[in-house]
């Protein structure tokens, strides 16, 4: 049988003086096959343990997403920073899907632990984020997993955003781009917390942002967030405003960065790119 730890390299490439490789392995969490994406630069060669940055990307999205689009490799080289990119849901055909919506099953799995059937079996991404994905990095590459930080987009921006206040002990650093804040009360948040969760808004909360950031430790890493002005989801679905008024109310520093002209895609992504490697590195100490 094979170990849940071990890995099949599917592909490797050369990017600005370190290397790209794609992975899938047996994953006990979503009872399924996995894939994640790296980034190791060269400075693991001399032997270092490197801190090491996770990106969680949003609906639609696959492990080759950010590493194709973001533009991430020449900062994080730079500053001898290990990237990893998991995909966005478990993946299969005994997988449960919907095949004619977008935003849920299948590419949409929001980063948190299925509760209602028949979701429950497979759809554990935050458990697959949380502890095994990091459990397979740490047997396989060079990490100091006690310097490891999370950011993400969209779907990925309230990922790394609730999962990073709900595991203080795991995440040094946090940034998100173009986040789901307050997913209890946006189209895309309600369709899959009535879904995977079941009950209600209540329960929704101890997933949702806003609501997180509303009660976290003042004294907890600073966040920093990138909002494009031009998204055409800005106004129904991401509500940044309200992680502003949840870090006010606790004291966690907040960034919030408006852009004008700038949308919901990649190009957005790009230009405030080295801004988000740059923060995690500080706080990283890489």
């Amino acid at each position: 049988m094979t170990s849940p730890l071990s890995l099949e390299r599917v592909s490797e490439h050369r990017s600005f003086g370190g290397t790209v490789a794609y992975w899938r392995h047996a994953s006990a969490a979503t009872a399924c096959s996995m894939t994640f994406a790296t980034f190791v630069p060269d400075r693991a060669a001399t032997g270092a343990r490197l801190p090491v940055l996770t990106y969680l990307a949003g609906l639609t999205c696959t492990a080759e997403t950010f590493m194709t689009k973001a533009g991430a490799f020449r900062s994080a080289a730079e500053a001898g920073l290990m990237l990893v990119a998991p995909d966005t849901s478990p993946r299969g055909v005994d997988v449960p899907d919907v095949s004619d919506e977008y935003d849920f099953g299948q590419g949409a799995g929001f980063y948190i632990n299925a509760t209602e059937a028949p979701y429950a079996r497979n759809f554990q991404m935050e458990r697959y984020v949380t502890e095994e994905l990091p459990a397979v990095l740490e047997a396989n590459f060079p990490v100091d997993l006690a310097r490891h930080g999370l950011f993400g987009h969209s779907m990925g921006g309230h990922g790394a955003l609730t999962l990073g206040l709900k595991r203080p002990d795991l995440y040094r650093s946090l940034s998100a781009f173009a986040p789901i804040a307050h997913p209890a009360d946006c189209p895309w948040g309600k369709k899959a917390f009535s879904r995977y969760l079941g009950g209600t808004e209540a329960d929704w909360r101890a997933h949702d942002a806003a609501a997180l950031l509303a009660k976290a430790p003042a004294d907890g890493p600073a966040i920093l967030v990138d909002q494009g002005l031009a998204d055409s989801f800005l106004a129904e679905q991401l509500n940044p405003e309200a992680l502003e008024r949840a870090a006010a109310k606790s004291g966690r520093s907040l960034t919030l960065r408006r852009h004008a002209g700038y949308d919901h895609g990649y190009y957005f992504i790009q230009t405030f790119m080295a801004d988000h490697i740059a923060h995690h590195a500080r706080t990283l100490g890489a």
